[in-house]
This record gives structure tokens, sequence and C-alpha cells, in this order.
């Protein structure tokens, strides 16, 4: 059984600290409420909580109790995207429960998730003293934005543990899968001049039109020699999404920037692809005499895969009774593989409501999430023995 109102009151706690990241500072906020809320909850618990300090006022949350060469992560970010409050129906910042339904900002994606790990460990409670291997609960930061909680972790070599589950909301089906993503800035640096006589400048604009072609031929290039029929859509996808250039009809375009999305498949090394793209591009600016740079706009971020017949996937998928799946959007699970373990998604809720007014989890997630999870602990860490 859950307790219901501990339950809302945890998810209602978490909801009415705001804790939005965003690449836009007027937006961005700290998170520290809620690491501090979750450590607070978890130390209760008895388990040792500790702080990874992070630039902004900011900060990773490692929550562990047991130990072992072995263990479980169940892990999931603090942070939400920004939202127009106009569009709610309610606050966005006060959990509202009706139609089945609890809705606020995170409720889905995900601070949901942190009340259905509470819960199963309230369920497992007068066991926990028992743990043959860690449960280790992390809570980061800035997943929305540039994943620098996760980037920290890596590059500090923590946790340790050898499965990790990120409950991202994916209604409790396991994926093993999900493809990578770079955003790239086109900059072409022309030269002004009057309309009337070309000869006057450079234009950037016209550059810009045989980066263009030359982007979508490498798109065909990458599209036939990769693909994963794991996918909706088996192939690498690479969007322009913006473009701007010049001031005026009759100025020659002394500047044109375009960004584009490349999401590659697993196998598909994103700095290899950032090195091909700029081998390919620059040239075509040293041809029209308009300097070309190719900027990141985000750190990239690695596809991820994990082989279907390993322990985690196999369990995970005889306690949902879901095949494992691929998903199109990213994840932290790259980054925590880097770090050795076996890495799933799958948690409470919906991707469908994530990113948009009135966010909500569905009431009936709750209880198949924490009977999931419960499982999970009691059979990666309360068991004498694991799958090597």
């Amino acid at each position: 059984m859950i307790d219901t109102r501990l339950f809302t009151r945890r998810l209602a706690d978490l909801i009415a600290q705001p804790s939005v990241s965003c690449t836009s500072p007027q937006l961005d906020m700290s998170n520290r409420n809620v690491v501090e809320l979750l450590a607070e909850w978890l130390a209760a618990k008895q388990f040792q909580v500790e702080f990874q300090e992070l630039p902004d006022n900011k900060a990773n949350l490692i929550a562990t109790r047991g130990s072992g060469p072995g263990g479980l992560v169940l892990s999931g970010h603090t942070d939400t995207v920004p939202c127009n409050p106009d569009r709610w129906e309610q606050d966005p910042f006060t959990l509202s429960s009706r139609d089945n339904r609890f809705y606020g900002l995170g409720a889905t994606d995900m601070k949901g998730f942190f009340p259905v790990v509470l819960a199963a460990l309230d369920r497992l409670d007068e066991h926990l003293d028992k743990l043959q291997q860690p449960v280790i609960v992390l809570a980061t930061a800035d997943e929305e934005s540039s994943m620098s909680g996760a980037r920290a972790l890596v590059k500090a070599g923590l946790p340790k543990a050898r499965y990790a589950v990120i409950g991202e909301p994916t209604s409790m089906h396991p994926i093993r899968m999900h493809k990578g993503i770079m955003m790239e800035a086109i900059r072409i640096q022309g030269l002004a001049g009057h309309s009337s006589n070309p000869a006057l400048g450079h234009n950037a604009m016209e550059s810009m039109h045989a980066v263009l072609g030359e982007l979508l031929k490498f798109r065909s290039e990458i599209q036939a020699k990769y693909s994963n029929t794991g996918f909706a859509i088996p192939v690498p996808t690479l969007n322009p999404g913006y473009i701007h250039g010049g001031d005026n009809p009759n100025r020659i375009c002394g500047h044109c920037e375009m960004h584009f999305d490349l999401r590659p498949l697993p196998g598909m090394d994103i700095g290899d692809l950032h090195h091909q793209l700029q081998q390919r591009l620059t040239p075509i600016g040293e041809a029209h005499n308009t300097p070309l740079t190719l900027v990141s706009l985000i750190g990239g971020i690695d596809a991820y895969e994990q082989s279907a017949d390993s322990e985690l996937v196999v369990l995970a998928e005889k306690l949902t009774g879901f095949d494992s799946e691929s998903v199109a959007f990213a994840t932290e699970a790259p980054f925590l593989q880097k770090l050795g373990m076996q890495t799933l998604v799958m948690g409470p809720g919906s991707i469908d409501q994530a990113h948009q007014p009135n966010e909500y989890m569905a009431h009936d997630q709750v209880a198949p999430a924490v009977d999931v999870i419960a499982n999970l602990i009691t059979q990666l860490c309360l068991q004498t023995t694991q799958a090597a």
C-alpha cells in the first residue's frame, strides 16, 4: 500500500520549489531548495547525503544507504523547463489534484519520480538495514539546459554502482536507446555594400545558400549510411531551424547566421560529426571571401544504447511486462553509462505531458511505478547475490 497523503505532500513540496533551468540567465534559477528538501527526507531514512557543488548556486545530490561493489542508482533531475503561467489553469508551482491527475510544473518531468522512490523506500523500510548492495538516490541539476550536473558527475567519477535507472516519464516502459543531439550555429561574415554594385561587397546570404546546400547533402549521406530500425525514425536527422541575415534589401548582406540540430544514432560520434562538418563547410566561406565559423550552441549529448540482453533490461522487462523500447528525446543516460553502469530510462508519467501548460501525472501511474522500483531495490540491493 502507498500512503497517498504522504506521497501527495512530498510532491506538493517539491513542486512548490521553483527550479527552472534555462539558457537565458533571466529565467534561470537555483535548484538548491529542491536538493536540500530531498536531502532532509533521505537523511531521515539514514542515507548519507553529499552535495556536489556547481556554478550559479546549483548542486547535485548523491544520497547513499548501504555499501558494496554493486548497487542501484535511482536518478532524476531536479530542474524544470520555463513555463507560461498565464496559459495554466492554476498556479504551476502549486500542486493540484483533480480528474485523477496531479497537476504542476515538474509533476511528470520529473519531480514526480522522487516521491515514487521515497514511497518504495517506505515500503522496504524495515529491510533497509539488511542491504547487501547500496541504494543511491541521485538528484541532478540543469538537465533541461546544459546537462552541467551530469557532466560534473562524469568528471568526478561519481556515483559508483552497477545499475542505474533514470526516472524520466516513459509510462514505466523500459527505454534502452535514444538518439543524441547536437545544436550548432553557422556564422558567416560578409562585407556590406550598396546593392547596386555586387562588386562592392561579399554577400553572406549567398554564401549561406551554398552552405545550406552542402548541409542537406551531408544529411542525405549520413541517412544513407546509418540506420537503426529500433527507432520510429530509423535514420539520423538534421533540421535547419533558424536563419537570419542582413538588414535591408538595398544593402549587400554583411552577416548571416543559421542554427541547426543533428540527432545521431548510437554508434555515431558527435566529435567526429562536428569535425566532418567543419571540414566541409569552411572551404565554402573561403571560396566566397566570407569567413565562416561553426560553433556548438550546447555541449553535445551522445546517443545512448543499453544492450537488450543486459541484466537490468531483462529484469525491467520482467517486472513491467513491457518490452524495452527507444525514444526520440535525449536524457542523462549516456553520462551515467560513462561511469560504468548498466543504465535504463524508465519512470512514471508520459513525455507527452512534459514541457507544456497544465503538465500532469495520472494517479494510476503511481502505484505501478512504486511496485517496480521497490522490486528493483529488492532484487538488486537486498538479495545476497547480483548478476556479474
